[in-house]
């Protein structure tokens, strides 16, 4: 579990790029920045780490690219204290910048392999999820709910309606969204009141599949 200076080196260049890029919110930028990606990937991919690329993780899944998770974190407005439901913990990468900008993070994985690993992974770097689980993704987690936010790091077929359900009014919902050409589309949703939904889309990513059940 080695973090050097040339580690720290390569994460301020990161942090450049994802600025050049229009990343703006500090505390997304600062925790870019803070936080070891080498360590949630195969020591394979070390030396590229702090590049601005996504890489396979293992169970067919990927670490998102920098610029996603920060793009994503910085649609959610993240508060100190803020509940927020992570969608596909996957390495934990983004959990563990979610955690880093203070907020009190309810993740769910899918694929067990992931689960275990990032279950064993993020407390050893000192970050601490209040629940992490094994499930469903499409049914969220409706004990802990209402959640500030919802975050989802897979593409969906469309908006999964439990997801909008556990939502906060004044809450913010960010999902990747397949459109009638199967291309993943950044969309926010901010719940008004208990019924309407306010949208907003953000242009075109890449992600893999959101899937239904455990595995």
């Amino acid at each position: 579990m080695r973090d050097t200076g040339k580690h720290q080196g390569l994460r301020n260049q990161l942090v450049s790029v994802l600025e050049q890029k229009g990343i703006t919110d500090k505390n997304v930028l600062a925790a870019i920045k803070k936080i070891p990606r080498h360590l949630f990937l195969d020591s394979s991919f070390e030396d590229y780490a702090y590049q601005d690329k996504a890489f396979p993780i293992g169970a067919g899944q990927t670490i998102s690219q920098p610029y996603t998770v920060a793009f994503q974190s910085q649609l959610l407005e993240v508060e100190p204290e803020h509940k927020i439901l992570e969608i596909g913990t996957g390495s934990g990468y983004q959990t563990a910048v979610l955690c880093t900008m203070g907020a009190k993070v309810y993740s769910v994985e899918r694929q067990r392999e992931l689960f275990k690993t990032t279950s064993l992974l993020l407390p050893k770097l000192g970050i601490r999820p209040k629940h992490l689980s094994f499930g469903d993704g499409y049914k969220g987690l409706p004990n802990f709910a209402p959640f500030d936010s919802v975050i989802v790091t897979a593409g969906a077929p469309f908006i999964p309606k439990p997801l909008m359900a556990q939502l906060k009014i004044g809450g913010r919902l960010i999902i990747p969204v397949d459109n009638e050409q199967g291309i993943q589309i950044m969309t926010m949703l901010i719940r008004k009141n208990e019924t309407q939904f306010e949208k907003h889309e953000f242009g075109e990513f890449r992600f893999v599949p959101l899937l239904e059940n455990k595995n």
